[in-house]
């Protein structure tokens, strides 16, 4: 049996055997590593810096690749976003100057009968003109509106009775009302240019409603019932045009005061005609969204355009 004062000298040994040098008193190494060893994990260390430093890059450029594409996104949707027709404009260029021009301005003191209507029917003609160029966006409705001014200036150019300017009038609103009432047994009813449309209401989320519930078959029957009930606002409305057009168009074609009857029936359209077609096809809108309310499930607020997530 070694003594204790042996067994040092036995671990010395076994070191010295081994070929591993001698530890210091502190459990280190006497002398640095070969210059391999410590190369080797500066080396690692290096390789990781690297690699922190690639995925840096990396999440750099994946928030950049996201920060781009949510901006195409954006200027894709600003893009996409039709132009709003300006109201007051449309009023102006449509209702007050025509009328200004024809009942004040067709004297022969002035621009005469024919000039007057002319310039008359420039304005609205102009502005249709300029909005589809603005706007580039023509639709049933606006075609029969611009085909509408055209004939009134032919008819006056020809100097026909007012019997036929209150045929004009009356057979606009009931050309719109029959392709209204035509158009609901096609993939493209006109209800959903007039009412149901991406600009009042948020067509994709209530489109998605009514998938998830399997709804969309009562959803056509409650837009062919719409289609219905629009198409009645608008022969309520040729009712109305025929009726104002005989009430005011007394005097012979192509004289001032046939003119200014034309004026005075362009100012009084808007509270005879205008205002209760408005409160008609609000009526129809009320009656849409109702039916959509009970077919998805979502809140009013849902269904318009900009409303509550």
């Amino acid at each position: 049996m070694p003594t204790p004062s042996d067994q040092p000298a036995t671990n010395d040994a076994a070191q010295s055997g081994s070929g591993a040098p001698p530890l210091a008193p502190s459990g280190k190494m006497p002398f640095p590593l070969p210059a391999d060893a410590s190369g080797a994990g500066s080396a690692a260390a290096t390789t990781a810096d690297a690699s922190a430093a690639a995925a840096d890059t990396a999440t750099v450029a994946a928030d950049t690749a996201a920060a781009a594409a949510a901006a195409a996104a954006t200027t894709a949707t600003a893009a996409a976003a039709p132009r709003r027709e300006n109201l007051l404009l449309n009023i102006i260029c449509n209702i007050a100057v025509p009328s200004l021009i024809l009942m004040k301005f067709s004297s022969e003191r002035w621009l005469g009968p024919i000039w007057g209507l002319v310039i008359a029917l420039a304005f609205p003609t102009g502005y249709g003109l300029w909005d589809f160029a603005r706007r580039r966006q023509a639709n049933f409705i606006s075609i029969i509106g611009f085909a509408s001014v055209l004939l009134t200036g032919g008819f006056g150019l020809m100097k026909l009775d007012g019997f036929w300017f209150a045929v004009k009038e009356a057979s606009v609103p009931s050309v719109i009302g029959l392709f209204v009432l035509l158009s609901a047994r096609t993939k493209r009813p006109l209800v959903k240019t007039i009412i149901y449309n991406d600009q009042v209401l948020d067509t994709a989320r209530v489109d998605t409603a009514l998938a998830a519930r399997g709804c969309q078959r009562d959803f056509e029957n409650l837009l062919a019932r719409s289609s219905r009930a629009l198409a009645g606002t608008f022969l309520v409305s040729a009712i109305l045009n025929f009726g104002l057009a005989r009430h005011l168009l007394k005097s012979p074609p192509g004289t001032e005061a046939f003119n200014a009857e034309l004026g005075r029936m362009n100012i009084w359209s808007w509270p005879v005609i205008v205002l209760p077609s408005m409160v008609m096809l609000m009526f129809v809108l009320w009656k849409l969204i109702g039916g959509i309310q009970r077919l998805t499930g979502l809140e009013q607020e849902q269904i318009f355009r900009g409303g509550k997530k």
